[in-house]
């Protein structure tokens, strides 16, 4: 029954209940964790053979002969940047591929904004009075977390099925202060929805106030269906081009959650002049990035098809899991009318809304109980998530068995912070 048309009576009988059932879960002592998205050990051990792919030193040279071995090549081996751009659908002459993490690349991009600013004519963004960085909510929590650690401020955009709401981002990209917005376009973090056609052409063709404004277009997830049928994404790079703002745009991937989390390999890919800009500024700063572990990549995929393919053996470990957190919300929640939950079909994450003011409380309970969620408000900017009513679920870690012990716990949770939210009224 919907708890919201209950009587203060049913509601107090229901409190009870769940009481109860929440007793008999903390004498099971659980210790799961869903806090975040990493992937499980079945993942890490089907790239088995990358960790042989570079097995001699014989192996350690690219096709014109470089020594992968040695110091030089800033930007990335010739193969590696291939096989990225193939992936992008960019030119190999707007690729820079860097270390195993693409957040280490976001996070120096904004700091090379604050120090340099985006191009050699640009004003530093540290020398600005004020800057403003667009976030479209729920969101990637680090993403907030670069933003605040640099100083820059943050303004909230909310989310559609569509991806951010253009209406708003069109308007508020007429403060000259706003200086860039961050996006997860495909499978986007949380709520695994794709950026639509419409609203990709209208970010590549905004006309924003300040004229180093830059799109941070994170596709962590471009190739991390779920099922056979991939979502299509339109190429923001080419979208930007067409629309005359060929600069505007960053585009950052890398393969950690395909190889290896802590040894992959990550991407930049922009306009020319961007990534001239970049490799400038970039030689000072490092001789290069591990050129074996590049090598080992392109020895291992072979190719952007070759990635795509791999990627189905990600899809069989995962699709179960995304099921089993999905059909058991269907299950215990539907016809209670106190949830909604976002339904993926790529991606890390399950976004689930709860009745405002009670995320904080539900995360509070699984806590108790033994389950590790991500912090409530994590999704948003500064932790502050002004309904506190959205959750993250990351199902990729704990094995099926656990994770059913860990959504059972959820619903629980939910249920009864609900409830106590109703009686409270």
């Amino acid at each position: 029954m919907n708890y919201c048309q209950m009587s203060k009576d049913a509601l107090a009988a229901l409190q009870a209940e769940l009481c109860g059932c929440y007793d008999k879960i903390l004498e099971k002592k659980l210790s799961l964790d869903m806090s975040r998205g990493k992937p499980e050990k079945q993942q890490l051990e089907i790239t088995e053979d990358l960790l042989k792919a570079v097995s001699s030193n014989a192996d350690c040279y690219t096709e014109d002969g470089t020594d992968c071995r040695n110091y030089g090549i800033v930007d990335g081996i010739p193969e590696a940047k291939k096989l990225f751009a193939d992936l992008l659908e960019v030119g190999t002459e707007n690729i820079i591929v860097g270390g195993n993490s693409s957040l280490n690349l976001m996070y120096d991009q904004v700091a090379r904004c604050m120090l340099y600013g985006v191009s050699k004519d640009a004003t530093p963004w540290c020398r600005n009075g004020k800057n403003i960085f667009l976030c479209p909510v729920p969101g990637y929590d680090r993403h907030f977390c670069i933003c605040e650690t640099l100083g820059i401020e943050m303004i909230n955009v909310p989310m559609t099925s569509d991806g951010p709401d253009m209406d708003v981002v069109e308007e508020l990209v007429k403060n000259p202060d706003v200086r860039g917005i961050w996006c997860v376009p495909k499978y986007s973090n949380p709520d695994g929805c794709v950026y639509s056609d419409e609203t990709v052409k209208r970010l590549a063709s905004l006309a924003p106030a300040s004229s180093d404004f830059r799109i941070f277009w994170d596709n962590a997830y471009c190739i991390h269906d779920l099922y056979d049928e991939s979502q299509p994404l339109l190429n923001i790079i080419d979208e930007c081009a067409k629309a005359g703002n060929p600069d505007m745009v960053y585009e950052f991937t890398s393969t950690s959650k395909v190889s290896y989390p802590g040894a992959g390999v990550s991407v930049v890919a922009s306009s020319k002049a961007n990534i001239d800009y970049i490799r400038g500024i970039m030689q000072f700063q490092t001789i290069g990035h591990d050129k074996l572990n590049m090598l080992r990549h392109v020895k291992f995929f072979k190719d952007a098809d070759g990635m795509r393919a791999y990627m189905k053996k990600h899809a069989d470990i995962l699709r179960p899991k995304f099921e089993a957190v999905l059909e058991m919300l269907e299950k215990e929640l539907s016809s209670c009318g106190v949830a909604t939950w976002s339904k993926p079909r790529g991606g890390y994450f399950i976004s689930l809304d709860v009745p405002a003011g009670c995320a904080k409380r539900t995360v509070e309970l699984c806590s108790g109980a033994g389950v590790k969620l991500t912090g409530a408000g994590a999704t948003f900017p500064y932790g502050v998530d002004p309904e506190d009513k959205n959750i993250r679920i990351a199902p990729s870690f704990p094995p099926v068995s656990d994770l059913l012990s860990a959504m059972e716990v959820l619903c629980v949770c939910v249920k009864l912070a609900a409830v106590e939210k109703l009686l409270s009224k």
